[in-house]
């Protein structure tokens, strides 16, 4: 039998430099959101190397976005253009998850080198990569420099309206069995309560 790379070794390194990264992220994110919660290092240094961290993968992102746009690997991201077949496939792919797979049935996606998701997974990678992740970029990159990005962050409702919509997408990547929802900080970040 033979061996079929998916994933070809930028595409792995990539993910690899990303599962590093955002665990990171999610640690120095707890740090800085729950202050006296999680003390694993000083409220400064969480903030740096979150920040640090954050532009790597806004770096990494852009390495994925161009690889892909100029590779004939793009083909892995083209959607399904009918709604019909589209929803077709999304259904048997649901209840393969929900019941044929406990039943012992074969997966009805076959993989290949440039069909790699079923039409679930295309669809909410093509969500999460072109839509969630530029956000929360874009939300972290703002609350980096309060004061320079002020205008925008005012028209957009706040620092609180910017920061609860990055928790909220750095949420929505995770597992939702995640107890975050539960933690309330137990001190207000001043960055979050002082004007510009």
């Amino acid at each position: 039998m033979q061996k079929i790379y998916v994933h070809p070794l930028p595409v792995r390194i990539w993910h690899w430099i990303n599962a590093f990264g955002f665990v990171a992220m999610i640690v120095t994110g707890f740090q800085i959101r729950y202050i006296g919660l999680i003390d694993l290092m000083s409220f400064r240094t969480a903030v740096v190397v979150h920040e640090w961290i954050g532009f790597v993968l806004i770096g990494n992102f852009f390495i994925w976005l161009l690889f892909y746009l100029f590779s004939d690997k793009i083909r892995v991201y083209h959607p399904e253009l009918s709604p019909m077949k589209h929803f077709r496939a999304s259904f048997r792919q649901a209840m393969f998850y929900g019941y044929g797979i406990f039943k012992g049935e074969p997966n009805p996606h076959h993989v290949s080198v440039y069909e790699k998701f079923n039409s679930m997974q295309s669809m909410s990678y093509q969500v999460i990569m072109l839509l969630l992740v530029p956000l929360q970029f874009w939300t972290g990159v703002l609350l980096w420099d309060v004061k320079r990005f002020t205008g925008m962050i005012d028209m957009l409702g706040g620092v609180r309206v910017v920061d609860t919509a990055h928790v909220l997408i750095s949420s929505s990547s995770r597992d939702s069995s995640s107890c975050t929802s539960t933690l309330r900080p137990s001190v207000t970040p001043a960055w979050l309560t002082s004007s510009p």
